[in-house]
């Protein structure tokens, strides 16, 4: 089974400035509650790893999830994938301008491996947007 989430958020600065954040695979990672620890993997940034800890009975160790950034188009559309043993995830951020600013659209596919992964990240998405758009207009200096 395979679990896609989709959200648009409107910001209101201009597109460059929400790229300067959503490119950095810091900042995608860290705002996600399942994330214990990260870690830059080369000087390009394209590449990090996650590491996770998922309450579900069958994992109970730390998962490592190796993520890449696939796809950039600057100030538009970023496009990473992220890879481990009980998991793959897709991870879509695509910005529009409009009148006030920009159109943020988040898109998350999680493909659980293991029993009960799908499960978490369909109660727990929503959530995770949540955390991630607040953590975005954090660093905006705006309330959200």
């Amino acid at each position: 089974m395979t679990i896609r989430v989709e959200r648009e958020v409107d910001v209101p600065v201009p597109p460059e400035r929400v790229w300067e954040y959503i490119v950095e695979p810091e900042n995608r990672a860290r705002p996600i509650s399942v994330v214990t620890d990260f870690e830059l993997d080369d000087e390009t940034a394209r590449k990090a790893t996650w590491h996770i800890k998922l309450p579900i009975p069958l994992i109970d160790r730390t998962i490592a999830v190796e993520t890449e950034d696939v796809t950039r188009d600057p100030p538009k559309y970023v496009k990473f994938t992220g890879r481990s043993k009980v998991m793959r995830v897709v991870g879509e951020h695509e910005l529009e301008p409009t009148e006030t600013g920009t159109r943020l659209t988040n898109r998350f596919t999680v493909e659980g491996r293991v029993p009960g992964v799908e499960r978490f990240f369909k109660r727990n998405l929503e959530t995770e947007f949540d955390n991630i758009e607040d953590a975005l207009f954090d660093d905006l200096g705006l309330r959200h």
